[in-house]
């Protein structure tokens, strides 16, 4: 029960760390943003030393916060260094912080926002990885829902103690926002009405994706290609690493391994696949490289205190950095791409953008692993000039907002796919992400869950690990273990690192081959009801994959369940390597999506929930393939006999849907008598679905026992019960 506000604003806050009091700040102003979210401005915040790169928009004031209002936060300043702390009263589950190792329940944990290229997690036990989400929700007893977002992407730690969040920065006062509403699901709905959604991603980067660091030809990008095709095995996606490029300087080819780009990837293309290729952030410091050159003309390099260009050390040798606080900067980086994509390149990805620095030449305890805290970032339009302390941890983010303007540009009718290892909150808005260099190890495999669960609990639901392990040699159970739920994350691709065992699907002999042939098999079944959620999420911005307690947020045996998952709603996810899990209640039923997937030792259980319809797919080998000549309904019935479902249908890869060019269906079910009726209940859009399915088939599940019968959109089906 709420009660009116009486904490009195300046209050002396101790510091968790330095234990040193500090001094507190009256909060300036307590503005209602948005339902139920009051943004706290304290006195002496200037958005010049502490700009947004978090926010979407700049709030609109609604009006001043509620007196019933509880969740108010301490904010204190002391030598340059601002800090806030909320109190909590009461039993409060906490979670969020972004890309995290540890639990996914977050009482008692504490993280550094400082964006590091950390391989296996190694860098302080884990405590600072690629990405900062200055975010934490908090659930309460009775199922009702609280975040708070610290708007500002100076270094930092989190503390998420049960009493009291804490965050302490290093550098100048931030803006504070808090949500408090009836659900975790509609706290997160408020998360994106500050920061954002992701774009509905086209429906290729749902498919499996294949890398390795790397290819090292364009013989051997050919032959993965070939023998997915050969053997079956769906897959949408190869990945290009960093030996593709001439000395890896970005934005050219290798001219005796990769010598015609453009014809590999029109070959790929033929054969169903999508190109990904790599682009990192340093610029070779060579004055006969183009891109140096160019970048040189535009003086885009991020400076030195002394105003002099930076250089450090990346894979080409020394490299100067774009400094994309300037806005001419984020322009000439994006009008890079428009050549580089005219190869027929589909989709890029941004990696070592923390930005990392390699520093072999500096003894070990002077390594930064990053540029120097004192670089100087020039900014221009709304971002003030600023040191590298303020700008690290949104260098990836402003890096891909350039690299997404980049895409757009030169491919201006396609949906754009990007992916970033490092980024900041808000930064969902231009690239999906993945869980960073990981290690081929059941800890690692186990710790993919909440890692990516937490990902989506703070804004970006497009994420997943990198199945197998990166790191080290992977055997074949645990790749057959990994893949088998790693099908069912939002993003999904396997990944090796050089000097690895090579780790595609049939690597590991013909028994994985079979069982990894039927996970893939499982994702592809799946799309229709996977891309449906990634609708729903680019809409509302919840997760596609979540935390099974979001079933049912006041029971408590599930707030710390981090073995199993839900997709979207409806969909319960158990690995093979889940021990006694805690499952939610009600009717949950177990079904086959392939044959032979009910056998095979390494498949994740797969469960409906009551009341739910769920669209499922041909099985395919790539996305361009037809999913649709019969469309499955699964039926699951609630206690009353009933359940309802929707599919979401566009063009996959155009614009075309902003403009109504979709449909989506509702789909309802209701039992009379011995039957079980199932019809379009519903239809939004312009586009005619009945072009792309021409039958239905309809599974009906009742106590473990299945009933079948098949129909069309125009007359529905009637399933007969015994």
């Amino acid at each position: 029960m709420k009660i009116k506000n009486c904490i009195a604003f300046a209050i002396t806050v101790v510091s968790v760390l330095s234990g040193t009091a500090q001094k507190a700040v009256t909060i300036q102003s307590k503005t209602l943003v948005g339902d139920n979210i009051v943004m706290f401005v304290p006195t002496g915040f200037d958005k010049n030393k502490t700009p947004s790169l978090i926010l979407e928009n700049d709030p609109v004031a609604k009006g001043t916060m509620p007196s019933s209002w509880t969740l108010v936060p301490e904010i204190s300043f002391e030598n340059n260094k601002a800090s806030a702390r909320l109190p909590l009263t009461g039993d409060v589950s906490l979670y969020g912080g972004g890309e995290v190792t540890g639990p996914l329940l977050r009482n008692g944990q504490s993280i550094k926002l400082w964006n590091t290229d950390t391989g296996a997690y190694s860098v302080e036990g884990g405590k600072r990885l690629y990405q900062s989400h200055p975010w934490v929700m908090g659930v309460r007893k009775d199922g009702t829902a609280f975040g708070v977002l610290f708007d500002t992407s100076w270094k930092a730690e989190l503390h998420t103690n049960s009493d009291a969040i804490v965050f302490n920065t290093e550098g100048a006062l931030f803006r504070v926002f808090i949500i408090d509403r009836a659900s975790p699901q509609e706290v997160l709905k408020g998360l994106a009405e500050l920061t954002g959604t992701m774009k509905m991603p086209a429906r290729w980067t749902l498919g499996y994706h294949q890398c390795r660091f790397s290819y090292d030809s364009e013989t051997r990008v050919r032959e993965i290609a070939d023998t997915f095709r050969a053997k079956k095995l769906p897959c949408d996606v190869i990945w290009m690493d960093i030996d593709y490029m001439d000395g890896y300087k970005v934005f050219t080819f290798d001219k005796k391994r990769f010598p015609d780009p453009k014809t590999l990837n029109s070959d790929l293309h033929n054969k169903g696949f999508r190109a990904v290729y790599m682009i990192d952030p340093g610029v070779k410091a060579d004055t006969t490289y183009s891109v140096y050159q160019s970048g040189s003309k535009n003086d885009v390099w991020v400076q030195r205190s002394n105003g002099k260009e930076y250089q450090g050390q990346v894979w080409p040798g020394y490299c100067a950095f774009p400094d994309y606080s300037i806005p001419r900067t984020r322009e000439w980086w994006a009008g890079l791409y428009k050549d580089f994509l005219a190869t027929g390149i589909d989709g890029v990805w941004n990696d070592v953008n923390e930005p990392a620095v390699f520093e072999s030449d500096i003894p070990e305890s002077e390594r930064l692993g990053t540029m120097p805290h004192d670089n100087v970032h020039r900014g221009g339009g709304n971002l003030p000039q600023g040191p590298h302390l303020l700008y690290h941890n949104a260098y990836g983010r402003l890096m891909v907002e350039a690299s997404y303007n980049g895409i757009i540009a030169a491919n201006p009718n396609k949906r754009p796919f990007l992916l970033t290892r490092s980024n900041l909150l808000g930064g969902q808005r231009y690239a999906a992400t993945w869980t960073g260099d990981n290690y081929a190890s059941w800890e690692h495999l186990k710790l993919s869950v909440p890692m990516s669960i937490t990902l989506g609990l703070s804004g970006q639901p497009f994420n997943g690990p990198d199945i197998g392990g990166f790191l080290g040699n992977t055997t074949g159970e645990l790749w057959a273990n990994w893949i088998s739920f790693g099908v069912f994350m939002p993003f999904a691709r396997g990944h090796a690192c050089a000097g690895t065992n090579n780790k595609e699907p049939w690597a590991y002999g013909p028994e994985i081959e079979v069982s990894s042939r039927i996970a893939l098999e499982r994702r592809y079944r799946l799309l229709p009801y996977l891309y449906t959620s990634f609708y729903k999420s680019s809409t509302t911005g919840l997760p596609v994959m979540a935390p099974v307690f979001f079933a049912d947020t006041k029971d408590a045996s599930l707030r710390a369940e981090e073995q199993v998952f839900l997709v979207g709603e409806n969909l319960l996810v158990i690995p093979a390597f889940a021990k006694n899990p805690h499952l939610p209640s009600g009717i949950w039923e177990k079904f086959s999506l392939i044959d032979g997937d009910l056998e095979d030792e390494y498949q994740a259980t797969v469960k409906v929930k009551g009341g739910s319809i769920l669209p499922l797919g041909n099985v395919i080998q790539n996305t361009n393939e037809n999913s649709f000549d019969t469309l499955t309904l699964l039926v699951c019935l609630d206690k009353n006999g009933k359940a309802a479902g929707q599919l979401y249908i566009d063009g996959y890869d155009g614009l075309e849907y902003k403009k109504g060019d979709y449909s989506l269906l509702d789909f309802v079910a209701q039992t009379k008598g011995k039957k079980v009726i199932i019809r379009l209940k519903d239809k939004a859009g312009k586009r005619d679905s009945s072009k792309e399915i021409n039958k239905i088939n309809a599974r009906v599940l009742i106590n473990g026992k299945e009933y079948n019968a098949t129909g069309t959109l125009k007359d529905g089906i009637t399933v007969l019960l015994p």
